[in-house]
């Protein structure tokens, strides 16, 4: 039997659920989920903002026992006060083989990790570096190459926030090189380069529930592909006072 996904479903369970009007259950998608099926290599989520994949990857990272903050499982940090519980409710269907790695990478609270591995001194899976020496976007990428080790569970929530154009595309060949090394990602991200990845499920999130689609029946791939080819009509329209 194969190994892979190391998640392989999870619903929610509505019998638990007090107040199905209440943050975060409300929110659209999150509202009409049923069942959700991972694929074996790598499950995007997409969608605008708002749409509950923030949300959504939070609930699944702390299911899985990391902190809502993000690193692996030994950090626990939780400085916000606005964690939803719809983790409480979330129910897993896993493998017969656990992953031997993991990591929750957060874009906006891995600063507060960084601090934490400063503290502790332990630095040794990011190059002997201090991640705060290097820029957010080097720390981002040190994380992904240096201390992803295969073999893991890797859970992601808009990586490309720190990571210039060139450094996507690299982190599409790190992302493949681990998912070579028996690696399952779900990543929530809004980067058309990133999503591109060819073995990877795409689960798009709106008002309409929770869908799955092909990458160029994306937003973010036909409105970027749209913008470069034709960006002098469109920037006439969008910066035409009246328009």
């Amino acid at each position: 039997m194969q190994a892979r996904p190391y998640l392989r479903k999870i619903k929610i369970d509505w019998d638990t659920v007090e107040d199905t009007n209440a943050y975060p259950f409300a929110i659209p998608a999150i509202r009409s989920m049923d069942e959700i099926e991972f694929h074996p290599d790598v499950t995007f989520l997409v969608g605008e903002n708002g749409a509950g994949k923030s949300t959504l990857i939070e609930a699944i990272a702390m299911s899985m026992g990391f902190s809502a903050e993000g690193g692996t499982k030994n950090v626990r940090l939780q400085s916000a006060d606005d964690i939803s519980n719809l983790a409480e409710h979330l129910r897993l269907e896993k493998s017969f083989k656990r992953p031997r790695d993991g990591y929750f990478l957060r874009a906006e609270s891995f600063y507060n990790v960084a601090t934490y591995m400063d503290t502790t001194g332990y630095l040794g899976g990011y190059g002997g570096m201090s991640l705060h020496a290097r820029s957010h976007g080097e720390a981002f990428f040190s994380t992904l190459t240096d201390k992803l080790r295969g073999n893991g569970l890797y859970i992601f929530d808009e990586p490309e926030a720190a990571l210039s154009p060139n450094r996507q595309m690299a982190a599409l060949t790190a992302i493949h090189r681990l998912v070579q090394a028996e690696s399952q990602f779900i990543i929530a991200t809004h980067s058309p380069i990133l999503m591109a990845y060819p073995r990877a499920k795409i689960l798009l999130l709106n008002d309409d529930g929770i869908t799955e689609v092909a990458y160029d029946e994306t937003e973010h791939y036909n409105v970027t592909k749209d913008f470069l080819i034709n960006y002098p009509a469109m920037l006439r329209y969008l910066l035409d006072d009246d328009a």
